[in-house]
């Protein structure tokens, strides 16, 4: 199996352009949405922006999902601390099921509540309290689950960056990817292999 410096470019792109949808989405959501009462037509427009970058995360996850599936990567990362290196495996997973789950809330409780015929098409009003539907509930305690998830992945981003400095950033970065026959078969190694252009 050959191995490679860095993850195929189709996954970059979506990666940063996941990245930027999906914390746009939060600080909106949580900043600005929530302190647009719903009986202010600005909450409609504002709803339309939220309910299509939704929509767009969902595919764009569903579609990561497929191109890391059918794409070479680089060996799994190790910071030399297996408690780490399992936290981090799961941390990732988590993540992809937290976003899923966010998307999925939020078409179950827009379809829930009308708010397609409402938004785009105009056809009846916004529900008074969207907090009275239990799934503006689930919505609101994944989008929290989310933001730590976030904050986790950029913490452990600085960790390997400026503690271990082994390269791993560039791994989802534009670039030349090296590809080799035989996988490095050290840790040095495979830090020197992160690290080239």
């Amino acid at each position: 199996m050959p191995k490679v410096s860095r993850y195929h470019p189709a996954l970059v792109a979506l990666h940063w352009t996941l990245a930027v949808l999906i914390i746009a989405a939060l600080v909106f959501g949580s900043i600005a949405m929530v302190k647009i009462p719903n009986s202010d037509p600005v909450k409609l427009v504002a709803l339309r922006s939220h309910m299509i970058a939704g929509v767009s995360i969902l595919a764009l996850m569903l579609l990561r999902l497929v191109v890391r599936t059918l794409t070479t990567h680089p060996v799994p990362a190790t910071t030399g601390n297996p408690v780490l290196d399992r936290l981090a495996w799961a941390s990732h997973r988590i993540f992809y099921f937290a976003v899923l789950a966010m998307a999925g809330s939020g078409v179950f409780m827009a379809l829930q509540t009308g708010l397609p015929f409402i938004v785009f098409n105009q056809h009846g009003v916004l529900p008074a309290d969207f907090w009275a539907f239990p799934a503006r509930t689930v919505h609101f305690v994944i989008s929290r689950a989310l933001m730590a998830l976030i904050a986790l992945h950029v913490a452990a981003a600085f960790f390997h960056a400026l503690i271990l400095r082994d390269g791993l950033f560039g791994r989802i970065l534009f670039g030349r990817r090296v590809i080799a026959s035989a996988g490095p078969t050290s840790i040095s190694e495979r830090t020197l292999s992160r690290m080239q252009p």
